[in-house]
């Protein structure tokens, strides 16, 4: 499946804010963002007002970098939401959070999303007692995700299970860090998502 390969530091320079892809480095005085807040290139320091069009294909950018997504697979959802009952753009936002490595990052079984899909590509993760290596994997309510038996005993886990108590679990999610556990207690609602994209501007995009 094809992948983003290039410095991520680039893309948080490019939409103007932390987006958080690097993890502790992000909080670190090494983050790009603190020593060269601009665009990144020759003219990444000028300032232009943006189009109408350009605000709303930089929430879209912004919300397909957050969640380590190419654009079709991106198009892809924005269709599958289009189909579902309710608002367009929360139904959007929906599919992304429920994506079995955004899960896991919110579990906090990783530091970062894209440390989240090399744990599931790497067969770490399980729902419902089977493996799955799927990062786009769409959880269900009650589901059962967990850190696969075999692989508590690595180093890298004991250290997440250990840090457990100063994590921050959104509502919608349960976790055990003792077992390194959770389940989906519920599908996220719009005010369950904490990510910054102003989805009605990717909605209005996909709409011309």
């Amino acid at each position: 499946m094809a992948r983003y390969k290039d410095a991520v530091c680039r893309l948080c320079r490019r939409e103007g804010m932390k987006l958080y892809l690097k993890g502790d480095r992000c909080y670190s005085p090494k983050c790009a963002m603190d020593r060269r807040g601009y665009a990144p290139g020759q003219h990444g320091q000028l300032r232009r007002k943006p189009s109408e069009y350009g605000l709303q294909l930089r929430e879209k950018q912004k919300a397909r970098r957050i969640y380590g997504i190419m654009e079709k697979q991106f198009a892809n959802y924005y269709e599958k939401a289009v189909s579902q009952k309710g608002v367009t753009g929360e139904n959007l936002l929906r599919l992304l959070e429920t994506r079995l490595d955004n899960v896991i990052y919110r579990m906090g079984f990783a530091a970062s999303r894209p440390q989240a899909r090399q744990l599931v590509r790497y067969g770490h993760v399980e729902v419902n007692g089977k493996r799955v290596t799927i990062p786009s994997y769409q959880v269900k309510e009650k589901d059962v995700v967990a850190i696969r038996e075999k692989s508590r005993n690595l180093d890298f886990f004991k250290e997440i299970a250990e840090q457990g108590a100063s994590k921050v679990v959104p509502a919608w999610l349960s976790v055990n860090f003792d077992t390194l556990t959770g389940e989906v207690l519920y599908l996220p609602k719009r005010e369950d998502i904490d990510v910054p994209i102003q989805e009605h501007l990717i909605v209005e995009l996909y709409s011309k």
